[in-house]
């Protein structure tokens, strides 16, 4: 009896070891392009088709390193975006990057070739680095910051899309009241006000703290769907900020929820079923 304890025991450490080497060395590796598209029938011709990649979770200086993003920012390319947008965790609270990591970084970043804009908030991990060499690398990217405020987006039309953003709520603690302040004035308005709304944040259960109906796309991170997913059971384990929001989509009514399964990793350097990946939206009318 203690012999076939002890062979079974050695064959589960080895299936253990299995498993972590193949999240550690094959999970990590690759990059999938998840295309999704999105009618809504309000949206006007002028924006008809209008492309959006949704970059999340770098935690650059992981698995994500100078090549990484070099291979990423071409993707990304390819696929001809009208917008950029990173929902969060640019950086690790675990890895200090080098000034020349930093630079490589910024260079990156800068290549990245949009129609109309890149737009960028903040998660936790990038509080937690430093929220200022945050956004000196956001600003030195040609990233337009937007946590906690919004851009209007005009496409050869009169009337706008409303691109929000909502910094980390587990690390700032400015009130999401607070943080919505300037955003309402436009939401509340009865007349010219934006067709589409789209808010990009980072960790999606917060969206139950405000009214997430007025906003018909939000985009958020966070929980990588899952870094270790089994296939028929799902995600693992999940950060606080995603424990009942964490997988790919949720249809709220009128509201698209689209969470980010990530590019890097947070706490360890593993990915099961789950490859490093990043959205591309295609917003049509039909």
């Amino acid at each position: 009896m203690k012999k076939k304890l002890i062979k079974f025991l050695i064959f589960v450490f080895f299936v253990v070891v299995l498993i972590y080497g193949y999240a550690y060395f094959i999970g990590t590796k690759g990059l999938i392009v998840k295309e999704i598209k999105i009618t809504n029938k309000n949206i006007p011709n002028y924006f008809h088709g209008l492309k959006i990649a949704h970059i999340s979770d770098v935690h650059y200086g992981r698995i994500i390193n100078d090549k990484n993003i070099e291979t990423i920012v071409k993707k990304i390319n390819l696929l001809k975006p009208d917008i950029v947008v990173i929902t969060g965790d640019l950086l690790d609270r675990d890895r200090e990057l080098s000034e020349e990591n930093k630079k490589t970084l910024i260079e990156n970043l800068n290549k990245i070739e949009v129609t109309i804009g890149k737009y960028a908030i903040a998660g936790n991990h990038d509080y937690v680095y430093g929220i200022n060499q945050w956004e000196k690398i956001i600003e030195e990217s040609n990233f337009i910051n937007l946590n906690d405020t919004y851009d209007l987006v005009y496409n050869n039309g009169t009337t706008p899309i409303l691109i929000n953003g909502m910094s980390s709520n587990l690390q700032n603690k400015t009130t999401i009241n607070e943080k919505l302040k300037e955003v309402q004035k436009i939401l509340k308005e009865e007349k010219n006000k934006p067709i589409y709304n789209i808010m990009i944040m980072h960790e999606p259960d917060y969206i139950e703290k405000f009214e997430y109906e007025q906003f018909d796309l939000i985009l958020a991170g966070h929980s990588h769907n899952g870094q270790i997913k089994i296939p028929l059971i799902g995600a693992i384990v999940t950060p606080v900020g995603a424990k009942k929001y964490y997988d790919e989509y949720y249809n709220l009514g009128k509201t698209d929820l689209y969470i980010s399964s990530g590019l890097g990793t947070s706490g360890y350097d593993i990915r099961l079923f789950n490859k490093p990946s990043f959205n591309f939206y295609r917003i049509t009318n039909k």
